[in-house]
Parts: C-alpha cells; structure tokens; sequence
C-alpha cells in the first residue's frame, strides 16, 4: 500500500465517506481497516458488510435493526449494523451489489444521520465514518439502472483506486509480508522468502491478486518441506497462461486448465516410455504441471501408507 499510503492516511484524519476501488482481491478491505486504525476513531468498533451476501427479506431489519414485537420471532430488540457500528467505521464491501430497495435506506441513514428500527416510531441518531468498496465501475451500474445516482454522489466523496497485484512496485514487500504471515502461523521458526523465489512469483501477472498469492504460498509453505518447489506450483497454477503476457484481456479470459485423470497421466507415461516431455505434450499441460502431478500422487500414496501402517500397528 505505500504508493496509496499517503492518500489513505489523508483520508483517515477525516470524517468524509471514502470509495474504495479495484479489482476482487487487491485488498480493500485490508485498506479500509488501514483506514480506520489510523483514524480518531480506531478505538470504536470496526464493522464490515458484504453488500452481495444479503438476502432481501432480512435488508431492513440488518441495515437498521427492529425492536422486540416488530415480526414473529423478535423476543427482543436487535441491533442493526449501522448502530453497532456507532462512534466507529461501518465497511460496506462490494457496494456494487447492494439491492436497490437497500440503497434507499442507506441514502436516507446518510442524509439524516439516524436509522429507524423496523417497529420503531422514532429515528435514533447514529455517528458513524463509512467506507465502501467495489470491484465494478458504479457509473455503469448507474447507466444500467443497478445503482442510484443520487446514492454515488453520496459514496463518491473521497475515492482511492488500489491497483492490481500486477502494476505494483512494491511486490517484493507484498510478497515478503504475506509469505511471513503464513509460515508464523504454520511453523515455530520462520523461514524467509528467498530474493530468486521472489524474483520467480513477480514474472506471474496474478489475476486473482494478493488473494491468489496468498493462496500459493500457503501451498508452498506445506509442500516445500516434501521437495515440491514453487516453480512446480506455479506451473500448476498458471498452466495455461504465459509469464509477462502482454495481453491483460487473455490473461483474464483464459480458463486455468484441470489437472488430467491420474489414469490418464500413468498412460501418456507408459505410452512415451517415461519421457515426461512428451508425455505432457500429449496431455497438453505444462512438463512442471506433470511433474507436480507426480510429486502431489507420490506424496498422496506414501501418506495412505503410513496410516495404514498405524491402523495395523506396524
């Protein structure tokens, strides 16, 4: 986040809504709590919303609450988000998504700085910083009729754009720090990241960002130990997609190919007499992405082994 860093720490002083904007898994929310920690109100209650997991006959009373009687079941009065979310910072992530009866609600909570529970007859005030993310351009949706354009210009105060994993000069940091999270919390003794490992995961245009980063690294650190190495994962990973892909548009339509059948691998083995090259020609996939294939089948059997030698005491 260095390169963002600055406009993030502006913001933070502030009471103004913030926008946060970027593809799935650039780590908004990630930012947003940056936000909120280096803010005045980092002692309140940090409350985060996925707009595109709510389901509508529950919107209302989510958004603002109801009291004890309003619907069957309420034995008592329920606490919406924006109230829980008082004296703090409410993150509402994937904003993009949010029903458009829902988008009401939030415009007049804004307007009015108060909610009004389902069953209430008297708005409560609230006092609240928002912050909002979304992966998709709002004044498409606008355009397409999915979002309210007075809503926008409610968002649209202070927005930052978090880029890719991919146009970020501060790789190796990212990497580093995400590789240091994992192993502290898998081993007792940290284990760095080498400087040609680092080298290696930054050829990679990372689609799915740091989330997907993330997510090989956490292979890696598990597999390492067994003598599978990153480049092995990575060509399993990106089996169908070129390193340093001039074309960002492939890059994101190409689907990542699915591992062959074990059986259908043992065969192109037989059939071209072990050559690993030419049997992965015949697959189609990577010579690395069979050669991983082989390892991870290796590593399953001698697994199985061993806790079938426990079961029968040996």
């Amino acid at each position: 986040m260095k390169k963002h860093e600055q406009l993030m720490l502006i913001a933070a002083k502030s009471n103004i809504p913030v926008l946060l904007q970027g593809e799935s898994g650039v780590g908004k929310e990630i930012a947003a709590r940056f936000i909120h920690e280096h803010s005045p109100r980092n002692k309140a209650p940090f409350i985060a919303l996925n707009c595109g997991a709510i389901a509508r006959n529950l919107a209302e009373s989510l958004l603002e609450g109801a009291k004890k009687g309003s619907y069957t079941g309420a034995t008592s009065d329920h606490q919406g988000i924006v109230q829980a979310a008082n004296g703090g910072t409410l993150f509402l992530d994937e904003i993009g998504e949010m029903p458009l009866d829902m988008q009401s609600k939030l415009l007049r909570i804004l307007q009015e700085r108060s909610v009004l529970p389902l069953g209430a007859t008297r708005n409560e005030a609230v006092d609240f910083r928002l912050v909002c993310a979304t992966n998709r351009n709002l004044q498409n949706e606008i355009l397409n009729g999915n979002f309210r354009k007075d809503l926008f210009f409610r968002l649209n105060v202070f927005p930052i754009v978090i880029p890719p994993l991919r146009d970020r000069d501060d790789f190796a940091d990212i990497a580093t720090t995400v590789w240091n999270e994992i192993t502290e919390r898998t081993f007792a003794e940290q284990l760095p990241l080498r400087n040609l490992e680092i080298d290696t995961l930054s050829k990679f245009k990372w689609p799915g960002n740091i989330r997907q980063l993330k997510n090989v690294l956490q292979r890696y650190a598990l597999l390492r130990q067994h003598e599978i190495s990153l480049e092995e994962i990575l060509s399993e990973e990106f089996s169908h997609q070129t390193v340093n892909e001039n074309d960002d548009h492939n890059v994101y339509q190409t689907p990542r190919a699915t591992a062959p059948n074990w059986a259908f691998i043992q065969k192109a083995l037989n059939e071209n007499y072990g050559n690993k090259s030419k049997a992965a020609k015949a697959l189609k996939i990577s010579r690395g992405c069979l050669c991983y294939q082989i390892k991870k089948h290796e590593f399953r059997n001698w697994d199985s082994c061993k806790n079938l030698n426990r079961s029968i005491g040996a």
